[in-house]
């Protein structure tokens, strides 16, 4: 089973983790200054290691992708937003598994960024399978790196360990309770991020936000990941407080699952905002044990098949926005059933 459907550790308040290293090859320009031709032949470099680099990885250029694949990868959370924007789609591409637990994007905005997701809170295995991989690229592409500085980025804010680590993170009950601005408040006064859940510049929808780190210069990978790990237990502890909460008021927090379950498994059709809003109350509901109907696995199919692009895959049809909110209430029926 694909992470993304998997239940991990904590699934009911973190919902997936992934680390991020970027890295840049010696010799080579950055992304920003590189000819056709060092594009072409960079793409040809990373396409002929592949088969050498394992983990049943298989190289595509965004160029040949469609776009419906390309964006449910997006949806998924796998590639970024950028990597198949007009500007870089004709220059990037990415090594994926059919897991597509390890996905690692060329020329999105530096040579290679390294991507390892997994579900729940599970940091350490994600990071040590990350550097498993960055070793084994470092020995076939030899990446650029400073004594003093580390590893040498195209953006400052990376340069160091190079290092992202993320945790996606469903706070329905903060959100209620109306503590959610503290909660925020405390994580960036610990040295992190919260951010949408499409990262940087995003908005958060279905109370899904992200928690990363902002710091990668001056400070290890294990301190990076130790951090991140202390921070996101302490906001996970505050979710399920304010759980705890709602649940004194047996009869609205009820009311309020049922009446998104209600409209979300008997609407005739639906929007993509709508069922991500009415999801969080739903998982919320599922987690815990007010409605019986669903489980963990039902609730990731019908937030991953009622996305866009990933509900057009799911059907094998191109379908405008109409026909796929009619499609999106449907599927919700046969999800469940």
């Amino acid at each position: 089973m694909n992470w993304y459907l998997d239940s991990g550790k904590e699934s009911d308040v973190i919902v997936s983790t992934r680390i991020r290293l970027a890295r840049n090859i010696k010799g080579i320009p950055f992304k920003q200054k590189l000819s056709e031709t060092d594009i072409n032949n960079l793409l040809e470099k990373m396409k002929y290691i592949t088969p050498s680099l394992g983990y049943g990885l298989k190289f595509l250029k965004i160029k040949d992708m469609d776009d419906i694949t390309k964006l449910a990868l997006v949806e998924k959370h796998i590639i970024s937003p950028d990597i198949i924007s007009d500007r870089n789609e004709e220059e990037s591409g990415i090594l994926i598994n059919d897991e597509e637990n390890i996905c690692i994007m060329v020329n999105e905005e530096d040579h290679i960024r390294i991507q390892i997701f997994n579900s729940g809170l599970d940091l350490q295995n994600t990071i040590n399978l990350a550097k498993e991989i960055d070793k084994k690229l470092d020995n076939m592409l030899h990446f650029c790196s400073s004594k003093e500085y580390g590893y040498l980025t195209a953006c400052p804010s990376n340069v160091g360990t190079g290092l992202r680590a993320s945790v996606m993170v469903h706070l329905p009950a903060l959100k209620l309770t109306g503590n959610i601005s503290k909660v925020l408040h405390i994580v960036n006064s610990f040295g992190m991020t919260i951010r949408g859940i499409y990262g940087e510049d995003s908005q958060s929808k279905g109370d899904m936000f992200q928690i990363s780190n902002n710091q990668t210069l001056g400070i290890t990978e294990e301190e990076i990941i130790n951090n991140l790990e202390n921070i996101t237990k302490k906001v996970m502890e505050q979710e399920r407080v304010a759980r705890k909460n709602l649940e004194k008021n047996e009869i609205e927090l009820q009311d309020r699952v049922y009446r998104s379950y209600g409209i979300l498994t008997n609407a005739v059709k639906l929007s993509s905002d709508e069922s991500i809003e009415l999801l969080s109350d739903v998982k919320l509901g599922t987690d815990l044990g007010i409605i019986k109907q669903l489980d963990d696995l039902k609730v990731k199919k019908i937030e991953l098949y009622t996305k866009p692009a990933n509900l057009q895959k799911y059907t094998g049809k191109i379908l405008n926005a109409y026909e796929r909110d009619i499609k999106r209430a449907e599927i919700v029926k046969q999800i469940i059933k």
